[in-house]
């Protein structure tokens, strides 16, 4: 059974692996970094060990593909108002119990079933749908990194940009292979301090997330993070200092901060998000010294908009995932007092309707 998938076309020897002593292999993909026996599969369930090597079970094997607004992300300071293709395969290396896109994260990949597709048809889609980019999300993007090490090699040669929407669980070593192939932009949902981790996420460890963060944009990655606010689960004031510190230290006050929003979703049935306590999340946040902090999933919130840290002049005005004004002068400053707010890429001004998607 197991030697039949390897005439499947989207299973392929990963490049992110140590073999060890009788058969047994080490995935390097994530931090888990599994030790996997002959025929067996890791935590993903997208990794099989194959006669002593280990294989992708979902090269180029697809879940979902929709051109997206750059802001769903949500990346606000990356190529604002620009569009990606986005695109995700199955099963993911977390156990969040509140996934907003459980449909595809808790579903097992099918090798023995499935097609693989090309990195140069994605990449021609893209220019075909006239998206400036592409970008891993949906369900954790980490799990496709062999596939996509080569599509953003090719896509970096048709000049589109290349990103993650991510929990941060890659190894290092997955992450400087992703940079090399044209990764530059870095999205990471952190969940909450070490117990929101411990609890809810599968016994991981919290501090992965942020020395990869750190260590993305040490590589020149453009990186944001977003901390979904759960009630009862990282709503408390000690939780959320501790995220912010974190930020902080790890990524400087210029670093995007996102508080979002959470709604009843998977197994999960707490209230959706108090308005207020995103609020107040912000607040402890711009306290610490953070400049870019915004408020999510809350459409129409003064604080989906950017602001001058300086002068507090809007700079840029959100509806949703849609830019309604643009003000940033030339060089990316404010039209007001002149200093320059960090912005990674061009703005693209689209007038395509993305609103919805």
């Amino acid at each position: 059974m197991a030697l039949e998938l390897l005439s499947r076309p989207c299973v392929r020897e990963s490049s992110l692996y140590v073999k060890l002593r009788n058969e047994r292999v080490q995935c390097i993909l994530c931090e888990r970094r599994c030790i996997i026996d002959n025929e067996h599969i890791g935590v993903c369930k997208t990794r099989r060990n194959i006669g002593g090597r280990l294989y992708t079970l979902v090269y180029g094997d697809v879940s979902v593909i929709e051109s997206r607004p750059i802001e769903i992300k949500p990346f606000f300071h990356y190529w604002p108002g620009s569009a990606a293709l986005t695109f995700s395969t199955w099963s993911c290396n977390f156990d969040c119990p509140w996934c907003q896109n459980h449909t595809l994260s808790r579903v097992e990949p099918a090798p023995e079933q499935s097609e693989s597709i090309r990195p140069a048809t994605i990449v021609r889609m893209a220019e075909n749908s006239g998206d400036e980019g592409l970008c891993g999300s949906f369900q954790e993007p980490t799990l496709l990194t062999d596939w996509t090490a080569d599509l953003f090699a090719f896509a970096k040669t048709r000049e589109l940009y290349c990103c993650y929407v991510s929990n941060g669980y890659m190894t290092t070593e997955a992450l400087e292979l992703l940079r090399r192939s044209g990764l530059d932009g870095l999205k990471i949902d952190v969940k909450g301090d070490d117990e929101t981790y411990r609890r809810y996420c599968g016994s991981v460890c919290a501090d992965v997330p942020w020395r990869n963060a750190e260590a993305a944009k040490k590589m020149g990655i453009h990186v944001e993070i977003v901390n979904l606010i759960i009630p009862g689960v990282n709503d408390s004031d000690s939780t959320i200092a501790a995220v912010v510190e974190q930020h902080v230290k790890r990524l400087g006050p210029d670093a995007p901060l996102h508080f979002t929003r959470y709604v009843p979703a998977y197994k999960f049935h707490a209230p959706t998000t108090n308005i207020q306590r995103l609020e107040h999340a912000r607040e402890i946040a711009r306290k610490a010294g953070v400049k870019y902090a915004y408020i999510g999933n809350v459409r129409g919130h003064d604080y989906e908009n950017t602001y001058c840290p300086e002068c507090n002049e809007r700079v840029i005005a959100r509806d949703g995932h849609v830019i309604v004004s643009y003000r940033l002068t030339e060089g990316n400053r404010c039209p007001m007092c002149g200093i320059e707010i960090p912005i990674t890429g061009r703005y693209v001004k689209n007038d395509r309707s993305l609103d919805g998607h």
